[in-house]
């Protein structure tokens, strides 16, 4: 097996994805769609189930160390509010590109144009009417208890214990190296046994888009054929330009190297289609390969899981007017407006899980009055092929999380650009 390991991981797991989705494709083929997905479901699919298991079993660990081992490593308290607001104010900046892109594809492909709607089972059951009031979210950062926010996985809750910790041991001088010292040695264990896990990756990634490409079949993508490709391009639009000017011309670094360094986070956030179980791999490879410090890594990257959306918003965008095309409602220069407008912030509290976008979708189609029947319609065509969009945009937000670590990281002295520039180890 030493031949196995002596492959770039990066290389095992796009070989894994490739071959995950001929053998669901050939196995639906050949089995039937049905029978194919049973089979897969019962035999191959828990493989991909323990690896996200293993992925999400590392998340609080991983961001209680590394954010307190990297606070601790700032040496000033100070320096975390310019850290904050460069990470907040670049993830608003990309949102409002993603919403750009996004209603530019849905406006030259026009996805709606002749959309079969008939004998479409509506959805009504997805629709989330109100979103949480924004001061609740604001509260829900300060837990009452800190035990439960780590046991619930509340990652905005746990940035904020982290942070404070941190805080606490800087101000404490000589009384808190030895727990410095601490977090500092379990950073870099959690960091090791993330490494443990990603060996895991490529048979996780085969069982988890096997089971989507043979579940979802060649039949459920023609139906909305010109949608999806509008969401791909869309994405890649984002993800080329977008990022490529943030990383090739405002950075000065070289852009397929920042790929590159990223090709394991984005093959995972592919396959699982998730953001939140995707973060030890992002913060692995922004850490090893991208030469990010924890100090950024640590608390730019969980924080970027939880508010940045680009993938979503652009999503929500082209969905908007693939709703008003297929339904002929006519829309204002204001609606187009209020459509990236509300999107956007939407997006911002979309969980980091699969699908979650459907159940804003009837907040930002409200904006232009579109009934709640047409909205159950929208949903129950969107939703047999949701999976394959979400996958690419929880790709593209994974991208957007390391794009913006690493400009703010340069930004505060703490990226190394040699560790930048030189071929990815994972």
């Amino acid at each position: 097996m030493s031949w196995w390991f002596k492959i770039k991981l990066w290389q095992r797991v796009l070989l894994a994805l490739v071959l995950g989705i001929v053998f669901g494709l050939t196995l639906s083929q050949g089995m039937g769609q049905e029978a194919a997905a049973a089979w897969i479901d019962a035999y191959v699919r828990p493989v991909g189930l323990l690896f996200i298991n293993l992925i999400r079993m590392l998340i609080v660990p991983l961001i209680f160390t590394t954010l307190i081992a990297g606070v601790v490593a700032m040496g000033a308290p100070a320096k975390l509010g310019s850290l904050g607001l460069k990470t907040i104010g670049l993830y608003l900046i990309t949102t409002f590109f993603a919403n750009i892109i996004g209603l530019t594809m849905g406006t030259l492909l026009r996805p709606g144009d002749g959309a079969n709607l008939d004998n479409v089972a509506p959805r009504g059951d997805m629709i989330q009417g109100e979103p949480e009031p924004i001061v609740d979210r604001l509260l829900s950062i300060v837990p009452q208890n800190p035990v439960q926010a780590l046991a619930d996985g509340d990652v905005l809750a746990i940035i904020f214990i982290s942070l404070l910790f941190g805080i606490g041991i800087l101000m404490s001088g000589k009384a808190g190296k030895p727990v410095a010292d601490l977090f500092n040695s379990a950073s870099d264990v959690v960091l090791k046994v993330t490494h443990f896990v990603m060996e895991v990756a490529p048979f996780g990634v085969f069982a988890l888009v096997a089971y989507t490409a043979a579940s979802q079949g060649l039949g459920a993508l023609q139906s909305i054929l010109t949608l999806i490709v509008a969401v791909y391009i869309g994405l890649f639009a984002h993800a080329l330009i977008t990022y490529g000017i943030l990383i090739r011309i405002i950075l000065n670094l070289p852009l397929i190297r920042f790929f590159r360094g990223m090709t394991d986070a984005i093959a995972v956030a592919y396959s699982t289609a998730s953001s939140s179980a995707t973060l030890p791999v992002t913060i692995t490879n922004a850490t090893d390969n991208l030469g990010i410090k924890k100090s950024v890594s640590g608390s730019v990257l969980p924080l970027g899981a939880t508010i940045n959306m680009d993938g979503t918003a652009l999503y929500l965008g082209i969905l908007a007017l693939f709703t008003a095309q297929a339904f002929g409602y006519e829309l204002t220069l204001m609606n187009y407006l209020m459509i990236a407008l509300t999107a956007a912030i939407v997006s911002i509290g979309a969980a980091g899980i699969p699908s979650a976008s459907l159940f804003l979708l009837a907040i930002v189609l409200e904006t232009f009055g579109v009934t709640p029947e047409h909205t159950a319609i929208i949903i129950g065509l969107i939703l047999p092929v949701d999976r394959i969009m979400d996958m690419a945009r929880t790709a593209v937000n994974v991208t957007g999380d390391a794009a913006v670590a690493t400009a703010v990281a340069k930004s505060e002295g703490e990226l190394d650009e040699e560790t930048f520039k030189t071929p990815a180890v994972i």
